[in-house]
């Protein structure tokens, strides 16, 4: 199946996507997988598979997205954050009482670091009614925490029942309520609903040894929605992607978004060895050299995933109405492949600043940790980055903060200061960063080297 959006792409790339498509409701043996490619904020190519004769769904026919409903509750919870209503490092027993985890920590909780349990007491809380679940209790159980919070990666879904019953506290509304009014609305995301309104895919179960079907049940999950409740389709989650990658201030500023796309967890060995961390209500994963962030999804009868390449401005999403069958993370990662590498992004055009501040332009250049030569760059953007000449060494970019410093905002230099120090006739001597002195000079004898600098100065070896 085709539609309109894919005259943006080339021929060629177009084929290629439709192809993998193909192959992956093929040999996945998805009754049916719908997908769509953003650029530039938009979707830029749809399609999709079925094994019904000539009864192809279109970007506008729900599927259920399980697990991507986590990054629509973090989405809140980082707006109550932003608005001052909460803080991340805040244990929750701050602002919800009497759940017997409350010494866990807002943040915690988003990245899935708290210690929690995976899953709910009793029956499989994804193919049974809510309704055996009515409280927060019901969800957490006698046993609620397996490990120390803080200390590793623990994938939990009571956790984000638990920030659901956070936003319905400080918001005075339900999860639902909330999150149509300053998500769903605002981003024109119409098609995203808590109960599955026609069109909608029927969820399904393929036997794993043989070409039949079996029907899955299509549960309302309770108080556990906010882990997992939402139906949606292609097309709005195309339009959430692009929110995602860019920001939209009416609901959540491109700062707070680049937050949410940091990792935040603590990473074992096995997920440094392939490419996986968790950040505050999305994930990272590493595909073809790529850097993705994202998040998948399941419940019993449906797979999903929205996945975000933000250095090439391609994202991919993918939907599928199978428990198991085609691995919707690959499907889209591949995507995202094929429209970067075959329509590689086309830089803006160079401008110069309109403006630059003397002071600011006087720090640019090359400057020296002890024998390490780096260079301190004034970006378009009005941000300033340091970055080691020789392409090894520790690199940031810094924010100007009000004080006429800077602050570092990432790597080994998150939230330093990178301070321009005078002389007191209001020449700069040197940068200090985090007690590092930057000179002009390799150990300039004219700078406070910590340390002193030998007053015989370079010498050869006779």
């Amino acid at each position: 199946m085709t539609t309109p959006h894919q005259k943006e792409l080339l021929p060629g790339t177009r084929r290629a996507l439709l192809h993998r498509i193909a192959v992956a409701q093929s040999e996945g043996r998805a009754p049916s997988l719908v997908a769509a490619v953003v650029r530039g904020g938009k979707t830029v190519w749809a399609g999709a598979r079925t094994s019904v004769e000539g009864h192809a769904p279109d970007e506008h026919v729900q599927y259920r997205i399980g697990s991507i409903t986590k990054t629509f509750t973090a989405v809140l919870v980082l707006r109550l954050r932003d608005e001052g209503a909460l803080d991340l490092a805040d244990p929750l027993e701050k602002h919800l009482p009497g759940t017997g985890v409350g010494d866990v920590t807002v943040a915690e909780l988003l990245s899935h670091s708290g210690g929690l349990a995976a899953e709910t007491p009793g029956p499989w809380w994804e193919r049974t009614p809510g309704s055996l679940r009515p409280g927060l209790a019901d969800v957490l159980g006698e046993r609620p925490l397996l490990h120390p919070a803080g200390r590793r990666f623990h994938y939990s879904n009571p956790g984000y029942a638990l920030l659901g019953a956070l936003v319905e506290k400080l918001r005075g509304a339900s999860w639902e309520e909330v999150l149509r009014r300053d998500v769903l609305v605002p981003l024109g995301l119409r098609r995203t609903t808590v109960r599955a309104e026609a069109p909608h895919a029927g969820g399904w179960a393929v036997h794993p040894w043989a070409d039949v079907m079996l029907p899955e049940p299509l549960e309302d999950l309770g108080v556990m929605a906010p882990a997992g409740q939402l139906w949606s389709t292609a097309a709005d989650l195309a339009r959430f992607a692009a929110f995602l990658a860019e920001g939209d201030e009416q609901v959540l500023s491109t700062e707070s978004l680049r937050e949410m796309r940091t990792s935040a967890a603590p990473v074992e060995a096995a997920d440094v060895t392939s490419g996986y961390a968790y950040c505050l209500g999305m994930e990272i994963r590493h595909q073809h050299g790529r850097s993705l962030v994202g998040h998948t999804g399941s419940l019993p009868g449906f797979l999903a995933c929205l996945t975000i390449d933000v250095a090439d401005d391609v994202s991919a999403v993918v939907l599928a109405n199978c428990t198991s069958g085609p691995a919707p993370f690959t499907v889209a990662a591949d995507l995202v492949r094929i429209v970067a590498e075959a329509e590689p992004r086309i830089p803006a055009p160079w401008r110069p600043l309109r403006e630059a501040d003397p002071a600011v332009l006087e720090l640019v250049g090359q400057w020296y940790w002890g024998t390490s030569a780096f260079v301190l760059r004034l970006r378009a953007d009005g941000l300033v980055s340091l970055e080691p000449l020789s392409g090894n060494g520790r690199r940031s970019r810094f924010r100007p903060a009000e004080d006429g410093t800077w602050v570092g905002l990432e790597g080994y230099y998150a939230g330093e200061l990178l301070k321009p120090v005078r002389r007191s006739d209001g020449s700069l001597s040197h940068l200090d960063l985090g007690s590092f002195v930057f000179t002009r000079q390799p150990y300039d004898e004219k700078a406070p080297v910590p340390g002193g600098v030998d007053p015989e100065g370079w010498r050869g070896i006779g």
